[in-house]
């Protein structure tokens, strides 16, 4: 759904880590950026987020993971989104909605900024699944959130295998990328209607980014959900 009037446009891209949602941010914004329009990436955790400072202090003391991003060659533990408690869930019902009201805040502001295109590089999609949805209550709260939250023109779903996500950003143990990748799927069914990106290599999934933002076939992508979950 390319704009051909001065309305901002609105993407958002997320995934499990290692996914490809940077690498394909910069290529959307430079192929943007070359057709004429001002874009902005707003980033969730730099742009978005509350108490980040005190959430990445406290989270590294109260779970012990390591600090940074992992690589191949030298992989860390984190344990922070992993953590799945009554407590913790609480807690991230708190924290999630004070950045589903920021997210409100910062949208309507970027779109008032003259800002022709807006790519989001994570959304609220991106903290729904760090929560038990199968929990009756928990669902009754992200469909709450998903109507209080702005809805992306187009909401781009990195699919990606966890074992080679991981690979390339090892952060998580693999166990979580594999719940991690279910709780987007069933994300997905439960509102967000995601345009679900197979893995694919670099150059494709640019392709059909490209293609889901030109036609607008975000949609077609529930149908598919019951089986990406049995791959």
């Amino acid at each position: 759904m390319m704009r051909t009037d001065r309305q901002c446009g609105f993407v958002s891209f997320s995934g499990i880590d290692g996914a490809g949602k940077s690498t394909q941010i910069e290529a959307l914004r430079v192929r943007l950026e070359r057709s004429g329009l001002r874009v902005r990436v707003m980033t969730f955790w730099d742009d978005v987020a509350c108490f980040t400072s005190l959430r990445e202090t406290s989270g590294h003391r109260l779970f012990g993971g390591d600090r940074g991003v992992g690589r191949p060659e030298a992989p860390i533990n984190r344990r922070d989104k992993n953590v799945r408690s009554r407590a913790m869930t609480l807690v991230r019902l708190c924290l999630y909605s004070a950045d589903a009201l920021s997210l409100r805040r910062q949208v309507r502001k970027a779109r008032a900024s003259g800002v022709e295109f807006l790519i989001c590089d994570r959304y609220a999609y991106d903290e729904l699944v760090n929560l038990g949805l199968r929990n009756p209550l928990v669902r009754i709260y992200v469909r709450l959130i998903l109507r209080l939250v702005p809805r992306p023109d187009v909401r781009y779903l990195l699919d990606a295998d966890p074992i080679q996500a991981r690979a390339r950003k090892p952060e998580y143990p693999l166990d979580f990328l594999y719940n991690c990748r279910e709780s987007y799927l069933t994300l997905s069914e439960l509102g967000a209607r995601f345009a679900i990106i197979p893995p694919l290599s670099v150059p494709e999934v640019s392709r059909e980014v490209w293609q889901r933002l030109s036609t607008g076939s975000a949609e077609r992508e529930a149908s598919a959900i019951g089986l990406l979950k049995t791959t």
